[in-house]
């Protein structure tokens, strides 16, 4: 499954005002449904999937480039401007942030039943809750995800767009899914991965992880008795400098009661093991540490995350503005805000904005 990619932002608390958020959202429904019109929804699911495009879409619509409300606004906006428009559009989006994050597959489900598409929802559903799974259980790079907006078209084609937070860096990073080529979940899944901020990261999901998820598989389906002795051993290893996981963060007991679980589940693969309910970072964490250091199948330690970022900065960080690329981004949201159905004022005022974005350039 290609994952398009991840944006680290700082943690920014508070929301948007009401008059800023009742402008967003009615641009940002405009501007899709130009988009949507003219290339299809689709096309727009490409567009919302990559972080590029992702975050200046949100400075178009006026909030701050480098803040992680970002997501958050810009996500709400759309879910509410294109609501009405949703049936015509064939777009739908579900999901939010905390509690209605958690309301995600019941969405999708009543989506299903108000307009019976020719697919199954519950392969959505499994989308959505595997998007999550691997980001939160077997990417281990220090974000637990508070947001999920899942975002799919009458055609079942998926987009996510998902944000966890740091609070010990104060940092959020924002991952990006997109469903149209389906490949694998949990062998590089990405396409593209936008950071400003790097860390030590157990990258389950990675290419060379495949012999480590292999072992794990073995372990999960074994007899606990047999992994928690495994597991006992290497609670008397001195850990290298490198890693960031500390076997106190993982309890033997509640290890046990999990691979109880899996042994009786008998997941055939990794997709299948970190889809059980109950598997989560720790047991995964666990099976990773006693793969390598019983059986040595080493894991991948090395962020996914690249160094890339939106246009980059008027000084210099994290790269110099390439000017090309920007006046290519005026000119698409030029187009598609002077074909918009927003009044006169609006539009003119727009265009003003983007002009005097252009001669600053």
């Amino acid at each position: 499954m290609k994952r398009t990619g991840i944006a680290e932002l700082p943690l920014h608390y508070g929301k948007a005002p009401a008059w800023l958020f009742q402008r967003m959202s009615k641009l940002a429904a405009q501007i899709s449904y130009i988009i949507v019109k003219e290339k299809g929804s689709d096309y727009f699911l490409e567009r919302l999937s990559s972080p590029l495009w992702f975050q200046s879409f949100g400075c178009v619509l006026g909030f701050d480039w480098h803040s992680s409300g970002l997501t958050t606004t810009v996500c709400g906006a759309l879910k509410l401007g294109l609501r009405p428009m949703q049936r015509e559009l064939g777009l739908f989006i579900c999901g939010g942030k905390g509690g209605a994050s958690r309301k995600t597959p019941d969405q999708i489900r009543e989506y299903g039943l108000k307009n019976s598409f020719h697919f199954d929802c519950e392969k959505l559903v499994y989308a959505s809750r595997m998007s999550a799974k691997v980001d939160n259980s077997a990417v281990q790079d220090g974000y637990n995800l508070y947001q999920h907006f899942f975002i799919f078209t009458h055609t079942g084609n998926w987009a996510v767009i998902q944000q966890g937070m740091n609070e010990y860096t104060r940092l959020a990073r924002r991952y990006h899914w997109l469903g149209s080529h389906v490949e694998d979940f949990v062998c590089q899944p990405h396409t593209a991965i936008c950071s400003d901020y790097k860390s030590e990261t157990l990258n389950m999901v990675a290419k060379e992880s495949t012999q480590t998820r292999d072992i794990c598989v073995d372990l999960a389906v074994s007899a606990s008795d047999k992994v928690i002795r495994d597991f006992e051993k290497i609670t008397t290893f001195k850990l290298p400098a490198r890693h960031s996981i500390y076997l106190s963060d993982i309890k033997k007991e509640n290890l046990r009661k999990i691979l109880i679980q899996t042994y009786q589940a008998q997941p055939k693969n990794f997709e299948a093991l970190l889809a059980l309910k109950g598997v989560g970072a720790k047991t995964i964490r666990a099976l990773a540490l006693i793969s390598e250091l019983i059986y040595g199948a080493k894991p991948s330690y090395e962020d996914p995350a690249k160094f890339s970022f939106a246009h980059g900065g008027k000084d210099g960080h994290p790269y110099p503005i390439i000017t090309k690329d920007y006046d290519a981004s005026i000119e698409f949201l030029r187009k598609a805000i002077s074909e918009s159905k927003i009044g006169i004022y609006d539009k003119m005022k727009m265009l003003n904005r983007l002009n005097i974005l252009g001669w600053r350039i």
